[in-house]
């Protein structure tokens, strides 16, 4: 069955192996060491700490999440951020806002995905941009910025999200001066992510159920979106499902066609949205939202044309899960969420809800409120 083109959100991704130990290994390398000596961004430049009053600039509002986790005022930090406010949610920012008024006033510069504006950055004089790996700065860019005495760090939290995170998190906390931070959060990720992958390890591959996952459903008229190899199939593939999207698309988003999708009749069907999606009709979820709004939003995704005769539909194996969640630097509780949807009999000890209150608790600078995942309820 063939498939329609489309356009990569970032550069292909080299799937890191299917086995679930072996992606932990990669989630759990932590380099640069602690402590600021000797700082490397994930292309291996030299980055230096910032100095009493150094401020950096963010190309993605996520990474503002991430610096959230290991320091109490984030917003004290920056120089200019991407001002991305869905990709956080429009509560999340109220909610930084209400904490840390400045961050409305904080200048914006491009966001990750669009075309770097070296001079924005420049305008915003930080100490250091922290920029995409994948949609940063070109290499004359880079080259522009240090010779204005701005250092450039390159991270990644979402291409290849068990590769790169805990790295990611640790260059931060290097950066800032919070090195023990963020070793206190990557451990207890890794603890969680051991956890699964554990018991992932021990399931035969003709054990583990057909996905299909369908981001954003419902924000284009046409079906059906779909994660391909890298990016969030990894998170399908570490948690013990086959994404059928991964193969037949090489590249890490692509488009299904509706009729592959009905022959291959999934096991499990799980869309994303968030409050982005209202205007569309599609599954919200989160504080802005009530239970019985996700649940309308979700029948009416699953209700439709082609997509409400798949098993998965018949038989109560449909989920929603906020895109703002899969896409975070807490994603830990997604990929939670998703081993109870896709192996509910081996992961039916997991706690999504108290994982992500412990978050709350001890890291976040700002929590999050409210449910950001939900069952389709049969008749």
């Amino acid at each position: 069955m063939k498939t329609s083109s489309v356009s990569t959100l970032s550069r292909r991704s080299t799937l890191v192996a299917l086995g679930g130990l072996a992606l932990l290994s990669a989630c759990g390398r932590t380099e640069p060491s602690a402590g600021g000596a000797g700082l490397k961004d994930l292309r291996g430049r030299p980055v230096r700490p910032l100095g009493d009053g150094g401020k950096l600039s963010i190309d993605d509002g996520r990474y503002l999440i991430a610096l959230s986790l290991i320091h109490p005022d984030p917003v004290s930090l920056l120089a200019a951020w991407s001002g991305d406010i869905n990709r956080i949610g429009p509560e999340m920012y109220a909610g930084f806002v209400e904490k840390f008024p400045t961050l409305a006033s904080v200048p914006k510069i491009a966001q990750s995905g669009q075309a770097f504006n070296a001079e924005a950055v420049l305008a915003a004089r930080p100490s250091t941009a922290v920029v995409s790996l994948d949609s940063g700065p070109s290499d004359e860019q880079a080259a522009q910025l240090e010779g204005a005495g701005i250092s450039v760090a390159f991270i990644d939290f979402f291409a290849h999200p068990f590769e790169n995170q805990a790295r990611s998190l640790a260059l931060l906390g290097g950066l800032i001066g919070r090195s023990e931070q963020a070793e206190a959060f990557n451990a207890f990720k890794k603890t969680r992510l051991d956890h699964i992958s554990q018991r992932v390890a021990t399931i035969p591959q003709d054990q583990r159920p057909t996905v299909f996952l369908e981001p954003h459903a419902m924000i284009n008229p046409d079906c059906c979106a779909s994660p391909g190899k890298g990016n969030i199939g990894d998170y399908i593939a570490f948690v013990g499902g086959r994404n059928i999207g991964a193969d037949v698309l090489d590249q890490p988003t692509g488009k299904l066609n509706l009729e592959y999708v009905i022959q291959r009749d999934p096991d499990v069907y799980i869309v994303t949205g968030g409050p982005h999606l209202a205007k569309a009709g599609g599954f919200v979820v989160g504080p802005g939202f009530t239970p019985e709004q996700s649940q309308v939003g979700l029948r009416r995704v699953a209700g439709r044309r082609g997509i409400s005769t798949l098993k998965a539909v018949r038989e109560g194996r449909t989920h929603g899960l906020s895109h703002q969640l899969i896409n975070s630097p807490i994603d830990v509780v997604a990929v939670e969420v998703l081993a109870k949807w896709i192996h509910p009999e081996l992961f039916g000890d997991l706690n999504p809800r108290a994982t992500l209150d412990e978050i709350n608790a001890r890291f976040l600078a700002v929590p999050y409120r409210g449910d950001y995942w939900a069952d389709l309820k049969t008749a």
